[in-house]
């Protein structure tokens, strides 16, 4: 594409979102890759969304020696600024050092194109006041594209339209999970709810930590919400549309509690993986397996959450407050009599058939779970019983939230309703708060000497099984450092790891489908490899780099942060995950809440 021609693409592309006129229908906001120009060198990394006018921006040059950059603008084809490069003082975990260019004190909004010269130009380069509006919309429309038992139509999905998949309304109890007034081939109805991954099946205990962490976002912004239009069936009701998208998992969850003694099974799933095709096409019986304690706990404390949340809509949702404190407390009550309930798939399957062979999210340590649902639980009742079950140890370790490890869920709500808390209880918030700063103090550390300058990327153990959750997570550590402390620092820093995910990386890759310009095309994903569809479903975070190969596929290089390749067979670095998303969406909406409060940009 010629220069002149690129500029015309860039001004049509984005004046919408440079005039504040954006708009947002559900489809992919920025342009996939295929729509880069060409000429764009891929050695200089940076958000591909672009940055909000008084924020941090830095890009990242893989090049050797030092040398000088400029920005262009691409309306008035002039040069706006001019800097120098800086050589990183860490080599990046390749072993080569990086060139670090801050443009922040261009702060004027426009189009620009960050050149160096003898290396290339950079990708069209964004700054404006919503610079990640469409992400943060994106990131929660997801998991519209992710509902089962229902239609998409064409006017909230676009071109992803598609016919309802798994009406789950003829569900087997497995004998796993029988009882005597559930047996085995009882027929049960569960409909609703998010496929979990790129398969077609649904897990709570992967649920818990994704709606937990949906909810979280509503309830430290519970104004914001209200200005989000995700343009789904329920957009014309009085509830947010953030919220109305977890409800539609919500009821489903709610589904997969037993009534008779409030035991909640793990997951709802066909015996073996269905094939790469639509969900309609999938015929397979379903069923639902094995009740467990972590599975139970977590439904316990997602519920509590819920419950508190939604008791301010009553004229709206009547009852449904009450109906999930209700199943709460039952499930809590199944749990202490059934106190250590492990899924273990492979000892199950030598007891039971059929066999099932789907995700197992098996955990035998059930003390953070205890944690979580008891927080919820005594925030939302104040009832004693269960705030005894919460023990703060000055000091204690606090790992950031996954599937596997939900206690600092549980801290981040204590911090969040401090108001509520009495007697003793009340004590511990001003420990909770000095462990969630020394967290983020933790992972900021170093931050400003390494290769990427991001908090994602400290040492080659970052890049695990979803990596790019881990970046989200990390991120929103630094957001509830900046609600405790007020300190900019850790909204710049928390910037940072959107700035990772966007394309600030060792790969280059903005890690969302449908945003930025290098973006993943074949995400292992069913819908996406089966539609017909050229660009993949949108706003999906991948799970990123890792060098582990589970899957058999090899990626294009072993060096942890450049661990990833864009291959729908490879799901150990290229499959999306409802929990996963979870981090990205409360992130990036709540970056887009504070803009203005943290002086990002003006109103």
């Amino acid at each position: 594409m010629s220069l002149s021609k690129q500029i015309t693409f860039v001004l049509l592309f984005f004046s919408p979102l440079i005039c504040g006129a954006q708009q947002y229908t559900g489809l992919a906001l920025t342009s996939p890759a295929t729509s880069a120009d060409d000429s764009a060198t891929e050695n200089i990394r940076l958000n591909q969304l672009g940055f909000y006018p008084d924020a941090p921006k830095i890009a990242v040059i893989i090049a050797d020696g030092p040398g000088a950059f400029r920005i262009e603008s691409v309306a008035k084809k002039q040069v706006v600024f001019k800097g120098t490069l800086i050589a990183s003082t860490l080599p990046a975990l390749n072993g080569k050092k990086t060139l670090i260019a801050d443009f922040s004190a261009l702060r004027d909004t426009g189009v620009y194109i960050l050149v160096v010269d003898g290396l290339g130009k950079s990708y069209p380069i964004t700054i404006q006041a919503h610079a990640y509006a469409g992400l943060a919309k994106a990131a929660v429309k997801a998991y519209y594209y992710q509902r089962a038992s229902t239609a998409l139509p064409e006017a909230y999905a676009g071109k992803w339209q598609r016919a309802a998949g798994h009406p789950d309304d003829k569900v087997l109890i497995h004998a796993s999970a029988a009882t005597g007034k559930r047996p085995a081939g009882t027929i049960i109805s569960s409909p609703g709810g998010w496929y979990d991954a790129g398969d077609y099946n649904k897990y709570i205990v992967n649920n818990g930590v994704t709606v937990g962490t949906l909810l979280s976002l509503c309830e430290d912004f519970p104004d914001y919400i209200k200005t989000i239009d995700l343009n789904i069936p329920e957009s014309k009701n009085r509830i947010p549309d953030i919220l109305d998208e977890i409800l539609y998992d919500l009821r489903w969850m709610l589904t997969m509690q037993d009534p008779d003694d409030g035991g909640v099974y793990n997951k709802l799933t066909n015996a073996s993986f269905d094939g790469f095709v639509m969900p309609w096409v999938t015929k397979a019986p379903r069923y639902v397996v094995q009740k467990g304690t972590a599975a139970t706990l977590d439904f316990a404390a997602v519920m509590a959450q819920a419950s508190r949340i939604l008791k301010k809509y009553p004229k709206y949702l009547p009852g449904l407050a009450d109906s999930c404190l209700g199943a709460s407390v039952k499930a809590w009550n199944w749990a202490q009599k059934n106190p250590a309930v492990a899924y273990d798939q492979n000892a199950m399957n030598k007891l039971f058939t059929p066999q099932i062979s789907t995700g197992g999210y098996g955990d035998r340590n059930f003390k953070d779970e205890w944690t979580w649902a008891a927080c919820e639980l005594y925030i939302t009742t104040g009832s004693q019983n269960y705030g005894e079950s919460i023990h703060v140890s000055p000091g204690e370790s606090m790992p950031l939230p996954s599937w596997g490890q939900v206690k600092l869920l549980g801290y981040y709500s204590l911090i969040r309703n401090s108001k509520k808390l009495k007697g003793e209880l009340a004590k511990t918030t001003d420990t909770l708060k000095t462990d969630v700063v020394n967290l983020a103090d933790g992972l900021l550390n170093g931050v400003d000497d390494r290769a990427y300058r991001t908090v994602m990327g400290k040492s080659a153990r970052d890049f695990g099984w979803g990596s790019n959750s881990l970046a989200g997570n990390q991120g929103i550590a630094m957001v509830q450092a900046y609600l405790i402390t007020g300190d900019k620092k850790y909204m710049d820093y928390a910037l940072s790891n959107l700035d990772y995910l966007m394309g600030r990386n060792g790969t280059g890759y903005a890690y969302v489908t449908g945003q930025g310009f290098k973006t993943p095309m074949h995400p292992h994903h069913r819908v996406s490899v089966a539609d017909g569809v050229i660009d993949p479903v949108p706003g999906l975070l991948v799970g990123g780099p890792n060098p582990g190969q589970q899957d058999g596929v090899k990626v294009l290089s072993l060096v942890p942060d450049e661990a990833y390749i864009d291959d729908d067979r490879a799901y150990a670095v290229n499959e999306i995950a409802i929990n996963w998303n979870a981090p990205l969406a409360y992130l990036a909406n709540a970056i887009e809440a504070l803009r203005v409060k943290a002086g990002y940009s003006k109103k």
